[in-house]
């Protein structure tokens, strides 16, 4: 769809400079900038294998990705607003995780024809602080609406873990903290592979007053081909995979607080090899590949509970972002003739009080 017919609200990008802010990169940047090549192999040495892996390309942790960056990402299409997700601030102890919501404060959206819709930071609940930073974030930026914290962990070990335990949603400290979500009137962007969607389940049952929203309609790793040591190797393993992730969704869309994004469909930790092969998805080639995950979603959670989020600069590494909006709006416009502007737009626009 070359033509949405109004300016979408994208509920999911991140922002980052690895020149300037507390970085895990930012030694290996500052010495190596200039050498492209050099950089991208001390990268290759210096961190994970599983996290150059889920990456795809090193450019994500040593690339700056700015506003001007996105708007030139965005192409022909014009976004009314953007929600700034965390993007695993270097500095995450304690109160250190406010330096990035000043930081994307900080950032010139105006100018580059864009405006800064809502910031969701970082905190962890189990953090004795935790009242305080939230008090903290809201303090840096009006812009301030919940807080993200990643639980991606994967029982292949072969997959980079996102957390520092396996069923963080289900740990006592956490639950105790995330109470005080409800209490400020923020929401929680949930994020997990498709393996512990009962932990998301659960963590929505036992807060049904907090707004949550899935990130990544759960991430099914594997589900297009082999990632870590034995995930998705086989076409029976990969059927089993989406199996799973549907009777999964649909049961979470039970949940009337619970939301999701149609985004990060492209990760390579999903079994993409589009980086490898050194090209992007065509507009078709995403259709064909998500138009029955982004259907089952849609017939879960309906067409007021999702909403499109392009995770860039996540998924650059797959495709194009005029082919991800191309595709994903073609797909969500077939469902239902109302769809659209609900999913491009509206529902962003409720969950995260723009």
């Amino acid at each position: 769809m070359q033509n949405l017919g109004f300016a979408l609200i994208d509920a999911h990008i991140h922002q980052w400079d690895p020149y300037n802010t507390p970085h895990s990169a930012r030694l290996a940047v500052k010495l190596l900038g200039k050498h492209p090549n050099l950089l991208d192999k001390t990268i290759r040495l210096i961190k994970p294998k599983t996290l150059i892996e889920t990456l795809g390309r090193t450019e994500h942790v040593t690339s700056p990705y700015l506003p001007e960056h996105y708007a030139r990402d965005l192409g022909f299409y014009t976004a009314e607003k953007v929600v700034h997700i965390e993007a695993n601030w270097h500095n995450h102890k304690g109160k250190g995780v406010v330096g990035e919501t000043e930081f994307i404060e900080s950032l010139d959206f105006k100018n580059n024809g864009l405006a800064l819709g809502a910031i969701v930071a970082t905190a962890d609940p189990r953090d004795s602080n935790f009242k305080k930073i939230l008090k903290l974030h809201h303090k840096a930026s009006p812009n301030f609406r919940g807080i993200r914290k990643m639980a991606a962990v994967h029982e292949d070990h072969g997959i980079f873990s996102w957390a520092d335990e396996p069923h963080l949603y289900r740990n006592k400290k956490f639950l105790k903290g995330f109470e005080a979500l409800a209490q400020y009137n923020l929401s929680f962007d949930a994020w997990t592979y498709s393996t512990q969607l009962g932990d998301v389940l659960a963590l929505a049952k036992q807060f049904p007053e907090t707004s949550i929203v899935l990130d990544h309609l759960g991430t099914p790793a594997g589900l297009f081909g082999q990632v870590g040591t034995h995930t998705g190797v086989t076409k029976t393993a990969r059927e089993n995979i989406l199996f799973r992730w549907q009777e999964d969704i649909a049961e979470l869309a039970h949940c009337p607080n619970v939301y999701s994004k149609i985004s990060g469909l492209f990760m390579p930790v999903l079994g993409h090899q589009f980086h490898l092969q050194k090209r992007e998805a065509s507009k078709q080639e995403i259709i064909d590949l998500t138009a029955p995950l982004i259907q089952h979603a849609l017939q879960s959670f309906g067409i007021y509970r999702l909403m499109f989020a392009s995770n860039f600069p996540m998924d650059r590494v797959s495709t194009s972002l005029v082919n991800l909006i191309d595709a994903t709006s073609d797909i969500v416009a077939a469902y239902h003739p109302n769809a659209l502007q609900q999913v491009f737009h509206h529902n962003a626009k409720q969950f995260y009080r723009l």
